[in-house]
């Protein structure tokens, strides 16, 4: 049975003067903003919908506009502004995480040969995977099996055996569905996860109607089985793809059809089993460089042996850089990663409940108006989960001046720059000026973050909208419209 966890955050908050203004300092917009902004929220998108608002100016702590700011709603990925702030607050942002090291307690012969057990161990480093530009290319897998192949090393006599027991509970967050099981974005947790728990598919069309697209899968395994029943179809048809997988299941079914001369279809499945996943990735890089492994890979999560020493181990990114792949792409799986290191490092118990002990703490220190909100994941994708506007900006103003606010404002998308704003608020006088975390699940949106007005003015905002059952669009344009309004904001 799958065990109930909810953090209600409450209790007396130290809150700064800039986070509770006095009453004659919560000036309201000017009226043709404050009748801009109440125009932009007539559109029918949010006629049967929940917004909440809080838009605060940065150097007066004064209230801009707000709306429903102390209602509870489902935050969706604006989540991710708690978690990555803790994580960075807790461990600095030029400190790198614990290194993913291959060691043994097994003799190395005059043969090349491990007399012995192998083992992968995983330290919480979401970062295995060919990302990054800081790892110059070179796959994870590839560069520990050069080092292991350049010591020596020709045959391990036992086997490779893949460590995750530095988390210890829910490796599935609560309230987490399961069509999110399937997808990349619902990537199941471990302290050794790589390739974001996830394989990478691309189809392309073929040259004729009625023959096999073209597939390719990144990285190339045999753990999980594609199988690929879908065809090209007549030029200038519909793409119609669709993909399934047996909760649990290596099996991977794609079918439908993909237009002749098309454009590709792209798309990311979860792996089952992600620290088999990774342990088996290890040694098949192993085996290109012909180092045998004589009885496979499994995982484990019982104590490790003592004397185990290095055989060769590889490093992440910095945390700032970590933070930022959280923010920029809304990557789930390195969220809740991340939020379990916060409980490792506070409390030496990476559970999901001592790290949201940890955030509650952290919150609590910073002033932020939490009470009443329920968190139950580091990334927002649980249904459960509910916040406030005015707490995700009482943590926006207090980033703005916390030592390391620039690595966390760097970590945001921005509109019409990177990340998932890359292509919203193009051509407006919000692109290049709004730094911010997006959030969607189903019937929500959100938008929360910064804005550097072209006035010299900046403000913190958040902006989330529940219940809607409008295309996405409509709710994402609105708010980017208000993003300019505040933009032009004088």
């Amino acid at each position: 049975m799958k065990r109930t966890l909810r953090a209600a955050f409450g209790g007396a908050l130290l809150c700064a003067s800039v986070l509770n203004p006095a009453p004659e300092a919560m000036a309201k917009a000017p009226d043709h903003l404050t009748q801009a902004i109440n125009e932009i929220l007539k559109r029918e998108v949010f006629g049967p919908a929940t917004v909440a608002i809080d838009i605060r100016d940065l150097e007066t702590g004064r209230v801009v506009f707000e709306r429903n700011a102390t209602l509870n709603v489902k935050p969706a990925s604006t989540m991710k502004l708690f978690t990555t702030a803790a994580l960075l607050d807790a461990e600095g942002q030029g400190t790198v995480p614990a290194p993913t090291s291959v060691e043994t307690a097994g003799r190395l012969d005059a043969f090349g040969r491990v007399l012995g057990d192998v083992y992968l161990i995983g330290r919480g480093d979401p970062n295995l995977s060919d990302r990054s530009e800081w790892r110059g290319g070179k796959g994870p897998f590839d560069q520990l099996a050069n080092d292991i192949h350049d010591a020596g090393i020709t045959r391990i006599e036992g086997r490779l055996i893949g460590y995750d027991g530095l988390f210890t509970d829910q490796a599935i967050p609560e309230n987490w569905t399961a069509d999110d099981l399937l997808w990349s974005y619902g990537a199941t947790v471990s302290s050794l996860t790589a390739f974001d728990g996830a394989l990478r598919l691309r189809l392309g069309p073929g040259e004729r109607e009625g023959e096999p697209t073209l597939l390719t899968v990144e990285p190339l395994t045999a753990f999980i089985d594609v199988e690929n029943r879908t065809r090209t179809s007549a030029e200038g048809s519909r793409a119609s793809i669709s993909l399934s997988r047996a909760l649990g299941s290596r099996h991977v079914i794609i079918e439908g059809t993909l237009p002749r001369l098309g454009a590709a279809w792209t798309g990311a499945v979860a792996a089952p089993e992600p620290s088999l996943f990774a342990t088996t990735l290890f040694a098949e890089a192993l085996a290109r460089r012909g180092v045998i492994v004589r009885d496979g890979a499994r995982i484990s999560r019982d104590p490790l042996p003592e004397s185990l020493r290095p055989l060769a181990s590889v490093r992440g990114p910095e945390v700032a850089e970590q933070i930022r792949i959280v923010n920029k792409e809304s990557q789930n799986l390195h969220a809740e990663v991340l939020l379990r290191r916060l409980g490792l490092g506070v409390f030496k118990d990476a559970s999901v409940e001592a790290s949201l002990r940890g955030l509650a703490l952290f919150l609590k220190r910073l002033g932020v108006r939490s009470e009443g909100t329920a968190m139950y994941d580091g990334s927002g994708l649980s249904r459960s989960a509910l916040v406030t506007a005015r707490a995700e900006v009482d943590l926006l103003v207090a980033m703005a001046t916390h030592p390391l606010a620039k690595a966390f404002k760097d970590s945001l998308p921005i509109g019409g720059t990177d990340g998932t704003l890359k292509r919203r608020m193009k051509g407006t006088e919000a692109e290049g000026r709004v730094f911010a975390k997006t959030g969607s699940i189903a019937h929500v949106n959100a938008l929360a973050g910064y804005v550097d007005s072209t006035s010299g003015r900046h403000l913190a905002f958040s902006i989330i909208v529940n219940h809607h059952t409008r295309p996405s669009k409509e709710a994402t344009d609105a708010m980017d419209a208000i993003c300019s309004l505040l933009a032009g904001l004088r």
